[in-house]
């Protein structure tokens, strides 16, 4: 950590310095040593009495929202100013220009709601734009420039949980935000990092160099980014409310700039953005109960579905070889009907209701081979050829606060750095949500994830989505817990589930740092993080026919909050969002 990044704090410094680990309670001792390691640090947060907690994917973002709640504000507070500042700081994650879930719980009446601010499509979508007349793609048509872009839903999202579940006014909370984008902040090694493999991007990209790049190359760790065009738009929604971004200069500005990128947008697709409040999907797992978010996202759906199948099963280590080939079996049967039926439904009636009871995820665990895989082929007729996978990211955060109230927030602008394309002089970087539509039968988004007419796209509609912020409420306890990751976010979010049940005594970096595997029916592969796996647990698996595919990088950037039944809090942070393996 550098030098001008240290605060008069000595929490402060302490959260700078650890960077990715920066999981801690709320009163942390004023006086700390220098000599920490950042194991010693979270053990240590993790012992202290406190009663609120908070976990995001970056410190300044942290630490800003515990000076909210220093301030009188609560968690709904908190989540304003932790989006608004990793909009600033997470620019290629998530920010302004895209979208997301905020799951909140109100302890004061236990009101449960998704505050749904997933990415819209404009009115004038329509699929001739990214097909040709053969049904063949066209190339980079849902993944760069302005067609890619949906209208964004996080400013309305900020506004709405400040208005209705807040306590400080939206311009205390943006403070912070503002003061980041103006006066810049020294970018981390995973920020150089993303940075360098996106080069290409933000060169050819629309505004993107001269704000992202030094001198036209990758910035070094170090470098002091500045976004002051990215600091009056803060302002301007602080001053005026969602006005400030959907209307006015802010509002042409980004339906000029989009339409010449090629984009078919209208005033009227950003005055007419809604926010909606759904309810979250709720069910219980072996005496534990989950609540998790809804259409459009398919997470809450996925993990009932496969929860539900495992309640079959006794899996008292989902790593264990034998319990490993049920979870992947559970997996690709959830994944499947994701595939056949989930999609927005304001726009297409999903049997929501079936696919979550437990009659029929028995009826499902029945058709498990213990023995043996159940090909793709079986499930859904012949294989496909497979995809090009693409980088991607997402932002997720959680936080608890001393009175009870909790949100779980996974945000979003899709691949890093979105579709290359910052709004005029907005400083606002775009979305390319549109990928997470379905062009048609057999065509594979950039996750490698198939969709059905459920998940067409349509004017007004929204993308179905794998974020997944997620409750689990038990005898021990409440844990909020959520990642980026695309598609693998419901499947490192069945784990942390899964992994928390087994505890007696929460160990929240147990859980984070836990090995990870992943299916989602199609691909036929189980993809499993480097070095993670033995020779014998690999043959066994392949004993049963799976076909394991080690990936590059391990993936995931989880953060995880916990507050015990007497009130004690904790948080932790994924330790491989601190580099690269965080994607």
């Amino acid at each position: 950590m550098l030098p001008d990044q240290v605060s008069a704090s000595p929490r402060t410094w302490i959260i700078q310095a650890l960077s990715g680990w920066h999981g801690r309670a709320y009163k942390w001792r004023r006086a700390c040593t220098l000599v920490l390691t950042c194991i010693a640090f979270t053990a240590a947060a993790a012992e202290l009495p406190s009663r609120a907690a908070i976990a995001s994917a970056h410190p300044l973002a942290t630490e800003a929202g515990y000076r909210v709640l220093e301030q009188g504000g609560n968690a709904f507070d908190a989540a304003v100013t932790i989006a608004a500042v990793l909009a600033v700081v997470e620019p290629y994650s998530a920010g302004l220009g895209g979208g997301g879930f905020w799951l909140l719980h109100r302890a004061v009446d236990r009101k449960q709601v998704m505050v749904d601010a997933r990415e819209m499509a404009p009115a004038g979508i329509a699929l001739s734009q990214y097909v040709d007349e053969q049904g063949v793609p066209v190339p980079n048509a849902t993944l760069r420039g302005g067609k890619a872009a949906g209208i964004p839903g996080v400013p309305a999202g900020m506004v709405h949980l400040a208005q209705r579940y807040g306590k400080l006014k939206l311009r205390v909370l943006l403070a912070p935000a503002i003061a980041l984008a103006r006066d810049g902040f020294n970018i981390d090694s995973r920020f150089a990092n993303v940075a360098r493999v996106r080069q290409a991007l933000l060169r050819d990209g629309i505004n993107t160099a001269r704000i992202f790049l030094d001198n036209g190359n990758p910035p070094a760790q170090g470098y002091l980014l500045r976004q002051p065009e990215l600091a009056a738009t803060l302002e301007a929604l602080a001053e005026h409310g969602r006005d400030g971004f959907y209307r006015g200069a802010v509002g042409q500005s980004l339906v000029s700039a989009v339409n010449a990128a090629g984009g078919v947008w209208r005033a009227a697709d950003l005055t007419n953005y809604k926010i909606i409040e759904r309810p979250p999907v709720r069910f219980s797992y072996r005496g534990a109960t989950i609540v998790s978010a809804a259409l459009p996202s398919s997470g809450g759906i996925t993990l009932a579905q496969t929860l539900n199948i495992l309640e079959d099963y006794r899996i008292a280590d989902a790593r264990d070889p034998a319990s490993a080939h049920v979870v992947i079996e559970a997996l690709r049967r959830g994944f499947q009907d994701r595939l056949r039926y989930l999609g927005d439904t304001d726009f297409v009636v999903v049997p929501i209701g079936r696919l979550v009871d437990k009659k029929y995820a028995h009826s499902r665990a029945a058709s498990i081979n213990p023995d043996f895989a159940t090909p793709f082929d079986t499930l859904m007729g012949s294989p496909l050829a497979a995809a090009k996978p693409e980088s991607y990211n997402t932002t997720h955060y959680s936080v608890i606060d001393a009175d009870g109230n909790r949100v779980g927030a996974t945000l979003s602008i899709n691949a890093w750095f979105g579709g290359g394309v910052v709004a005029g002089n907005t400083g606002v970087l775009l979305n390319n949500e549109i990928d997470d539509f379905s062009l048609g039968p057999n065509l594979p988004n950039i996750y490698r994830l198939l969709g059905s007419k459920a998940n067409e796209m349509a004017p007004h509609k929204r993308p179905l989505s794998s974020m997944s912020p997620t409750f689990v409420e038990d005898d021990k306890g409440v844990l909020v817990i959520g990642a980026p990751g695309g598609s693998r976010i419901i499947s490192m979010v069945l784990f942390g589930i899964l992994d928390y049940l087994s505890q007696t005594k929460v160990d929240l970096l147990k859980i984070l740092t836990a090995p990870r595997y992943h299916h989602q029916c199609w691909p036929d592969v189980v993809e499993i993080e480097p070095d993670s796996f033995s020779d014998s647990w690999r043959a066994s698996l392949e004993a049963k026919g799976h076909t394991l595919k080690p990936a590059n990088r391990k993936w995931g950037n989880m953060q995880a909050a916990f507050k015990s039944k007497t009130g004690e809090a904790q948080a932790a942070s994924d330790p491989r969002g601190f580099d690269m393996g965080g994607y």
